[in-house]
């Protein structure tokens, strides 16, 4: 049996952004980066893992919204679009910076970089989804699921059967996409409220992920803390997040990240090259955007007199942190082993952008400490949640808090006054959804598409995505107008089946441009 335990988990999610109608939409770069800079590097680095023989027991959460896209060959074509332009970039940099003994290595750095995300993406045949799928049936990692849209649960309390759509809905559509049904869940946005795992449990969810205070402040108080899970009444397993883990990794200004020999995010290559190199990345009205292309390290505060990245450096820092973290576990789960009289665990959950995208030298964090932790042996053991479970089943009963992650910890990011003249719209449809079903739930022919149609539209408008980008003022006028076609598309569809008189073409266009969840079954929204 190991001394301690330490469980990584990954969420991957992006929200739903598919826009046939653009030959180059903004938003649509959102899945580009995180293919490029996060889900291939990811894919590489256990992929050599296994073949090496280095266990990496790792757990990635899929969104259903991630997987569709992933999966949609107008996107994959695209994406392969934006890997190009990205090549035509780097050969002209090259020309430029070639003899600069400083951004020169740094460029041939990338182009060997962008070789390999090739190599990557062709020999898994362009299949991300059924990449990782593949190193699950073998048991290199574990995936979880997460709603269906990333609907935030607790602004649903009062409309459960909403939660259950979501759940149901993405229950199916992983079981579809990676041939077996979840025993995990990644509750979007970490929200959790009373009677949520009654539904997730009905639908064979067995564990999920919960803010640390959600079992700080259960009820009883669990005897661990967050270092033992605790299980419902209902039967859900929770794991809570580990403090002292996650700021290590996640926080730019105490953690890894910030250290001064990685990559500057924020100097990129599509504002500082001259506008001839970069114009694949210049809009029509001549705005900037991100190339993707990083040359300068973080060197210090600001973004002014940075010097050139070394990703020989950087690579080895990355090696010295995951030893430090590595060390870290050791010594913590040494401190609770003499003090519980069962193996502790570390719960280690991160955004999966943050490896990669937001911090280039993640993946080879990662890499790092899976080998590191080979090396120690049993003191600390890398395992996905089920394994852990399949080990140690029994635990302390209790209520979560009701709680979720983000700032303030309580559904402040999500139910706020920037965004909360959406949850009057959300509570109409949601009843306008229900008389839908009741009146319309065996319709066949163009009435069926129709109601399957505004299922799909529902499901888009509850994602947790829209009120984020408001709140956060990320992106608050994409994030409104999603939201409000969304509800625009949904109520015309609902006039449509209660009026009897449908306008097939824009039907058409509508499935063919909102086009995830093809099964989608209406008994999925019955109250």
């Amino acid at each position: 049996m190991a001394r301690g335990y330490l469980a990584i988990v990954l969420h991957a999610h992006l929200p739903f952004v598919r826009h046939p109608e653009h030959k180059d939409h903004l938003e649509e770069r959102w899945l580009f980066e995180a293919i490029a800079e996060t889900y291939l590097p990811l894919l590489d680095v256990l992929q050599r893992l296994a073949h090496e023989g280095v266990p990496s027991p790792l757990t990635v959460s899929l969104s259903p919204p991630l997987v569709a896209m992933l999966q949609d060959e107008l996107l994959c074509a695209r994406f392969e679009r934006y890997l190009e332009r990205v090549d035509r970039v780097l050969e002209g940099e090259a020309r430029r910076l070639g003899s600069d003994p400083g951004l020169g290595p740094v460029v041939q750095f990338y182009r060997e970089h962008q070789a390999r995300l090739w190599d990557v993406w062709r020999r898994n045949d362009r299949d991300v989804v059924g990449a990782f799928a593949r190193l699950e049936r073998d048991a290199v990692l574990e995936l979880w699921t997460c709603g269906a849209t990333h609907a935030f649960f607790p602004a649903l309390v009062h409309h459960p059967e909403m939660i259950r759509a979501q759940v149901a809905c993405a229950v199916d559509s992983h079981r579809r996409a990676t041939g077996r049904a979840p025993r995990g869940i990644w509750t979007p946005e970490c929200g959790y409220t009373q009677g949520v795992d009654q539904i997730l449990t009905r639908h064979g969810i067995a564990y999920t992920a919960v803010e640390t205070h959600a079992v700080l402040n259960a009820s009883p108080r669990p005897r661990y803390g967050t270092h033992a899970p605790i299980v419902t009444p209902a039967g859900l397993t929770c794991f809570g997040r580990d403090v002292e883990a996650s700021r290590q990794v996640w926080s730019k200004e105490v953690g890894y990240p910030g250290d001064v020999f990685y990559r500057e995010f924020y100097r990129d290559a599509g504002f500082d090259a001259p506008e001839e190199s970069v114009r694949e990345f210049t809009a029509a009205d001549g705005t900037r955007q991100n190339t993707g292309l990083k040359f300068y390290r973080i060197t210090r505060a600001g973004l002014g007199d940075k010097e050139p990245y070394q990703p020989g450096v950087a690579r080895e820092r990355a090696e010295v942190h995951a030893r430090n973290f590595v060390h870290n576990r050791q010594a913590q789960l040494a401190h609770l082993a003499d003090r519980m009289d069962t193996p502790p665990l570390v719960f280690a959950p991160y955004d999966a952008e943050l490896f990669g995208h937001w911090w280039f030298e993640g993946p080879w964090f990662l890499e790092a400490l899976f080998r590191a932790l080979k090396d120690l042996g049993d003191e600390v053991r890398p395992t996905t949640l089920g394994a852990f479970l399949a080990e140690h089943p029994t635990h302390d009963v209790a209520e979560p808090e009701a709680s979720s992650w983000g700032a303030g910890g309580y559904a402040g990011v999500w139910i706020d006054p920037v965004s909360s003249w959406m949850l009057r719209h959300v509570d109409h449809a949601v009843r306008e959804m229900a008389d839908i079903v009741e009146h319309h739930g065996g319709a066949t022919g163009v009435a069926g598409r129709c109601a399957r149609q505004a299922g799909r539209e529902l499901l888009l408008l509850l994602s947790s995505d829209w009120p984020f980008l408001m709140k956060t003022d990320t992106a608050p006028h994409y994030a409104r107008a999603r939201f409000e076609a969304h509800l625009a598309r949904f109520r015309r569809l609902g006039l449509m089946l209660h009026g009897g008189v449908f306008d097939e073409g824009w039907l058409a266009d509508l499935e063919a441009r909102d086009n995830l969840f093809p099964h989608l079954e209406l008994g999925w929204f019955q109250r």
